[in-house]
């Protein structure tokens, strides 16, 4: 009761906490739901199937469980043949998905799905699709396509395959997605089977199906049923889902750290504010215990309301979150929002936790205020610094300044994660340590405008900063750490988006790329087109192989077809060390592998080399490749650039080096650069609640001095024009500290990537970001500021 009563009384000093704790709740809320929506669905295209058999699964390199392990096509067929007289059983469908992609008007049809878009008639019952119109695909030159296409039966169509452009002749179209070939086609572009779907009959039991299916199943596989169909999700929902997962449980942990910090320096700041509150509880005979028991109670209260609060603003902004994932192509398109309890609950749970965590270390602090600090009448700080934050402070400007040292020292694969952890070390020591230096830098910064100004405005602006410097300190710490931010995230994506296009544009100095233009890949066409050879080209053809080990586990291996002589050898395979530690090889053994068509061959291992991502770490010959994987497209064809061709078919292009490199980095670097917008974004706001809370606390608690220069005749515009002098020189004290104490460890960072990379890289940070930055602090600051003052004024006159 006692710790309700004080967060009513003194709201004003836990306003700041309780909406960091509330922004902090509602953003750990919408990510919650983001995430609990994420689960895996089952594809639309499956969703007739009553159940769908499963082959088993191999492990990968990490030892999670990874692709399923195809049937071979006569595997496939026995127990297709042996399910089919399962009572209840309407049909038993082999499923088959495999490249195929239209082209119309000379120019790919753009599809993320469009590796496994093609199958067989027969999984359109698994939809199960209608037709519009036309009949069924009858023979090899016959398919049926979705009515979006815009293509009547009887028209002709080109599909882009594997193996070039051919084509082909509409018997039909659909109400759904996908591209269906009659099933001897499908049979012959996707042999291997990963899933075979059963139709139940109406009125038929499922449970019963599923009961009888499992006794004539067997070991060769398991029965999956409901929402365990959405284990088989194709690649891309499921790779797009996975960087979904990763982007919001960044936010969600950004949000939570950010807010202990926040909820933790504007409680400090409260409890110093109410030193002679506590200290006349200790003086009528309130133990510590109970002291740390009313600040951890209020923190709690705090919590609560700021969780529930954020719990519901959550469900609100949960949409908007869901717009933004899309629209970053880190969801699915059919990705839909599911709202459930236990989201709601865990962030409120998360509230108060975070409430109770950021009071902890002031709790201690407050069951050592001594009964006599009741009596002091001084407004004074006698202390800026206490012992803890001393301590804590030059610990991290040790380890900071140590770390900067180190990025001229250590090796080049560690110097950037170092100089990162030194730039985040010196901007908590630049934070601790404010109320130290920010006395000297405002005797400095006040000087010149004192002497040139007639008033006393500057003059008490500078007898303010420099003996209240705690106060001074909690406004410009918020402050640094926004603008250190700033500079450290937009230093490290600008610094990397040099310097990773520039090494990988010197790697590959000297060559022309054929890379796919709006198609998934490269077919069999285009890269006979390049003239790709044996010497001096790569146009590696990548799959996927199943290896046992001697533990009786599988494990899956990206593999790759070479056309290099070297590598090519008919019943051979190169691998790297470390492949070949995983599955326990050496140079000369013999080792049975699995392809994707679930058939199996006996290979030598040729030779172990060291890494390299260039070669592969699993090579063998293209032909063997091709042999085995009907579909599988090639990434990525390399040449010289005096041997370049001049033209290639449509859905492929040819690029520079440097194009290319910087191409493919925007790739990866997208989700990167708008983290860091969004993290710069949160730091920003998350330090305008603090600068905010401490200015209106200074300015309530100055109130007296404020009447004292309003009756030495001081007017509300000079008393006010002071106010704001003073946060402006405040803020750029701050923005000062963080530039200065991120810069150095960027430089560091900059030189380890000099090392890394092979060229030279110069610090380059996004000042328009930092300046933004600059002026939102200042912005909220000075917003706080004039209200804040204007109300004390009013109460003053009133």
């Amino acid at each position: 009761m006692l710790a309700c009563a004080n967060v009513r009384k003194h709201w004003r000093s836990f306003l700041a906490a309780l909406l960091a704790t509330t922004f902090g709740a509602a953003l750990i809320s919408a990510t919650l739901i983001v995430y609990d929506s994420s689960r895996p669905v089952v594809a639309p295209r499956l969703e007739g199937a009553a159940a769908l058999i499963l082959p088993a699964q191999a492990q990968n390199e990490f030892g999670n469980k990874a692709d399923f392990i195809p049937w071979s096509a006569g595997q496939a067929g026995q127990i297709a043949d042996d399910l089919s007289s399962v009572p209840g059983a309407e049909a038993v469908i082999i499923d088959r998905s495999f490249y195929a992609q239209p082209f119309v008007d000379g120019a790919p049809i753009e599809d993320e799905g469009a590796k496994e878009a093609g199958h067989g008639w027969s999984s359109a019952q698994l939809k199960p699709h209608r037709l519009i119109s036309g009949v069924a695909p009858s023979n090899s030159t016959q398919i049926v396509v979705p009515s979006s296409v815009g293509i009547s039966p009887g028209d002709p169509v080109s599909v882009n395959l594997a193996s070039g452009i051919e084509s082909f002749t509409v018997s039909g179209t659909l109400d759904g997605e996908g591209i269906y070939f009659a099933d001897n086609v499908a049979a012959q572009l996707d042999p291997g089977v990963r899933a075979i779907g059963i139709v139940a009959s109406p009125d038929s039991s499922i449970d019963d199906i599923v009961m009888k299916a499992e006794q004539r199943l067997g070991e060769r596989g398991r029965i999956a049923t409901g929402s365990d169909r959405a284990a088989f999700e194709p690649e891309f929902v499921s790779h797009r889902r996975n960087l979904g997962t990763q982007l919001v449980a960044a936010m969600s942990a950004l949000g939570l750290f950010t807010t202990v910090f926040v909820v933790g320096s504007t409680l400090a700041l409260a409890m110093s504010e109410r030193r002679r509150e506590i200290g006349l509880l200790r003086a009528v005979g309130a133990s510590p215990r109970q002291v740390r028991r009313m600040v951890l109670g209020e923190a709690a209260a705090i919590g609560l309301v700021g969780g529930l609060v954020g719990a519901a603003f959550g469900v609100a902004a949960a949409p908007a979150l869901r717009i933004l994932l899309l629209n970053l192509d880190v969801q699915p398109p059919d990705f839909e929002l599911r709202i459930s309890l236990w989201p709601l609950l865990i962030t409120v749970g998360i509230g108060v936790s975070v409430a109770m965590v950021g009071a902890w270390t002031v709790a201690r602090s407050a069951t050592r205020v001594a009964p006599i600090e009741a009596l002091l009448a001084a407004a004074v700080e006698r202390r800026p610094m206490t012992r803890p934050r001393w301590v804590a402070g030059l610990v991290a400007l040790i380890g900071g300044v140590g770390a900067t040292v180190l990025t001229a020292t250590t090796g080049s694969d560690s110097r950037i994660n170092t100089s990162i952890g030194a730039a985040m070390l010196l901007i908590v020591a630049a934070s601790l340590l404010a109320p130290v230096v920010i006395g000297p830098i405002a005797r400095i910064v006040t000087w010149p405008l004192e002497r040139g100004s007639r008033s006393a405005a500057m003059m008490l602006v500078r007898t303010e900063l420099t003996t209240s410097t705690r106060r001074a300190a909690a406004t410009a710490a918020p402050v640094i750490a926004a603008v250190g931010f700033a500079v450290l995230l937009s230093g490290m994506v600008q610094t990397m988006g040099e310097a990773y296009p520039a090494e990988q544009a010197e790697q590959l100095r000297g060559l022309a790329l054929v890379t796919s233009d709006g198609t998934a890949g490269l077919s069999d066409e285009v890269v006979a087109e390049t003239g790709a050879g044996p010497v001096g080209t790569r146009a590696g053809l990548p799959t996927r192989v199943f290896v046992s080990r001697a533990a009786n586990d599988v494990v899956v291996i990206d593999a790759v077809g070479s056309l290099d002589d070297r590598y090519a050898a008919p019943g051979q395979a190169v691998l790297d060390e470390p492949t070949a530690t995983l599955l326990g090889v050496e140079a000369g053994e013999s080792m049975s592998v699995q392809f994707v068509d679930g058939n199996y061959e006996n290979v030598v291992v040729s030779q172990v080399l060291p890494l390299d991502p260039a070669r592969g770490s699993f090579v063998l010959p293209r032909d063997a490749v091709r042999s085995h994987d009907p579909s599988a497209l090639t990434d990525i064809v390399f040449l010289p650039e005096d041997q370049a061709p001049t033209h290639v078919t449509s859905g492929a292009k040819v690029e520079d080096a440097y194009s290319f490199a910087l191409q493919d980095y925007m790739v990866d670097a997208r989700l990167t650069i708008w983290l860091a917008t969004v993290l710069m974004a949160m730091t920003v706001g998350y330090s305008g609640l603090a600068i905010a809370n401490s200015l209106a606390m200074s300015a309530y608690r100055r109130g007296p001095d404020t009447a004292v220069l309003k009756a030495s005749g001081g007017t509300a515009r000079q008393l006010l024009s002071m106010a704001v002098g003073e946060t402006v020189i405040v803020v750029a004290i701050g923005s000062l500290l963080g530039v200065l104490v991120t810069v150095p460890p960027l430089y560091g960072m900059a030189a380890g990537l000099s090392q890394v990379t092979g060229t030279e890289v110069g610090l380059h940070v996004d000042w328009p970001s930092v300046v933004w930055v600059v002026a939102g602090c200042s912005a909220l600051a000075l917003v706080a500021t004039v209200t804040v003052t204007r109300r004390v004024l009013r109460v003053q006159a009133g």
